[in-house]
């Protein structure tokens, strides 16, 4: 008797099921003959049966279930069947389920793992096809970092790759931390160290007494205490990158400087608004002399005093500076004179002077003393015009650059967003081809987002297919709204090895097909992922006839 219960519920079970289709069916059937009996709905408010139909019962009434015909208690949740009256609880699943699965059915199916694919787009990761064996072992190494006891023996590149898969998957922690520090090495690079807490910084010096590189990123639980240890211990480190070590004071920054003195090469350090003043700055000149790079970005008590003491470092060559506070240009200009001649790399970003007119002071002092430079960036200024820039690079001594970024030079008056008429604030058109014209045949990176008084006829003119590139890889041309589909195409012709195009806020970029090996950011109706195969069909054909010349035209091409 008990085993004939289960068989008897499934059995009412998919009777139910069987009347809710029938039902359908009829409903269906009867909607086909009255269209064929050219009865309209439509002509009338409403449909005199309804007059006749039966109230429906309220929650907690006893009903007949319409499908199975089982008695049940009415209540809120109650499902309408197919005819207009209520349904129990199980033919109501039964009708529930059998919805989703036809809702299901009829939606597009998605691409999946879209997010991803575009989140590694942003990242510059470009790979087409399969995966190598190493990239495969390094995500799944990333994946179960839990698990992991040791990595072993593996190259600093390896090592740096995985510290930023486990940056950005928010898996570095106080126990995976401990995998990137071996004995032997000498560099330390941690891309996110937000979950490390004080006495996890001890161990780097501890477990890698050789290091002669440290690098960290947001170190926000970096103190007096570790430095101390630095000092005591890491007696070879020569490079130094901390971002976001507040909790350092002046007084420890210049004990450092002390004792590393002549052997520190390269200083780096960003986002420090505790401390940090120009008088670290005038120790660490002072102390350690034969500094080779130095990049400060946004320290918040730095000024004048700075600048001046950076102009005494006669071995400098590579100098990254981002201030908060204002600089007059003369200091600037100083500064340039001082140690331009050595450098190869000068990156100033938002040296901008309030109620100034403009000027092109700085853009001359670079023309004249800086003559070995390969990477120059010159960003978010308001003060120098396109002249200074065309002068700038016309007769230029310098070699043809390899970087540049000019990106957010512009008049930034929103009252008048064209600027001044008398001239052009930033890089305008004159000032992007004699850009291209000193350093188009080295050059392997540009920016020039926001500069959007380059007009669209320099643009065709500089990428017409026929000027070529041969080393240019990545450019962005975000936000600089006279860019279309030809500047684009113009450019895959132009720059036989270009590999990455930012292209965020021009709309004008529509239906472009994307070769092979080459990724477009930013525009929104792009093609994904289509490969050309036109030119090499071409080649092959071309090929194929001289070949068929040649025998006479014995060959016969063979499809497929």
């Amino acid at each position: 008797m008990a085993a004939e219960r289960p068989r008897k519920r499934k059995r009412d079970q998919d009777e139910a099921i069987a009347k809710i289709k029938k039902g359908k069916e009829a409903k269906k059937k009867s909607a086909k003959k009255k269209k064929k009996h050219g009865s309209d709905d439509s002509d009338s408010d409403f449909d005199i049966m309804d007059l006749y139909k039966k109230a429906k019962k309220l929650p907690g009434q006893l009903e007949n279930c319409e499908l199975c015909e089982k008695r049940f208690t009415v209540t809120a949740y109650s499902k309408a069947g197919p005819n207009g009256g209520l349904l129990c609880t199980p033919c109501g699943k039964a009708m529930t389920k059998e919805a989703k699965a036809t809702e299901k059915a009829s939606k597009p199916v998605q691409r999946k793992g879209r997010r991803k694919l575009e989140s590694n787009r942003l990242d510059g990761f470009t790979s087409r096809g399969a995966r190598t064996l190493q990239q495969l072992c390094i995500e799944k190494l990333a994946k179960h970092a839990e698990d992991i006891d040791e990595f072993g023996e593996m190259p600093e590149a390896i090592m740096n790759r995985l510290s930023e898969i486990f940056s950005k998957k928010r898996a570095m922690n106080p126990t995976t931390f401990k995998l990137f520090l071996q004995p032997d090495r000498e560099e330390v690079s941690i891309q996110e160290s937000a979950y490390l807490e004080t006495e996890d910084f001890d161990q780097i010096f501890a477990i890698v007494p050789g290091i002669k590189k440290l690098a960290l990123r947001n170190c926000c639980q970096f103190k007096d205490v570790n430095v101390d240890y630095m000092i005591e211990k890491a007696k070879k480190l020569s490079d130094i990158q901390l971002l976001g070590a507040n909790l350092v004071s002046d007084d420890k920054w210049t004990e450092l400087f002390i004792a590393r003195g002549p052997d520190l090469k390269s200083f780096k350090v960003e986002w420090l608004d505790a401390a940090f003043t120009d008088e670290v700055v005038q120790a660490l000149v002072t102390f350690c002399p034969n500094l080779e790079r130095l990049k400060l970005e946004r320290c918040k008590h730095l000024g004048v005093e700075a600048i001046d003491a950076i102009a005494r470092l006669e071995n400098l060559q590579h100098l990254t500076l981002r201030f908060c506070k204002e600089v007059p240009r003369e200091r600037l200009v100083n500064l340039i004179g001082n140690v331009g001649p050595n450098l190869e790399t000068l990156c100033l970003e938002n040296f901008v002077e309030s109620d100034c007119e403009p000027t092109d002071v700085i853009l001359e002092a670079i023309h004249t003393s800086c003559t070995n430079l390969s990477k120059f960036r010159f960003t978010e200024n308001n003060v120098c015009t396109d002249e200074g820039y065309v002068n700038l690079f016309t007769d230029w001594s310098n070699p043809p650059l390899r970087y540049i970024d000019v990106n957010s030079t512009r008049d930034v008056d929103n009252a008048n967003p064209d600027g001044p008429e008398e001239y052009t604030i930033g890089v305008g058109s004159a000032g992007f081809d004699a850009i291209m014209k000193h350093s188009g045949s080295n050059l392997q990176c540009i920016n020039i987002s926001s500069c959007r008084h380059i007009d669209h006829e320099t643009f065709a003119n500089i990428f017409d297919g026929e000027k070529q590139y041969p080393s240019l890889q990545e450019i962005n041309l975000s936000f600089c709204p006279v860019v279309d589909t030809q500047v684009i195409a113009g450019i895959f012709r132009s720059c036989p090895k270009i590999q990455k195009v930012i292209t965020f806020g021009c709309f004008e970029v529509k239906e472009v097909v994307v070769p092979r090996g080459v990724v477009l950011i930013g525009a929104p109706k792009a093609q994904d992922a289509i490969e050309q195969f036109g030119d090499v069909v071409m080649d092959f054909q071309k090929e194929l006839q001289a070949e068929m010349a040649k025998a006479g035209g014995r060959i016969v091409p063979v499809r497929g």
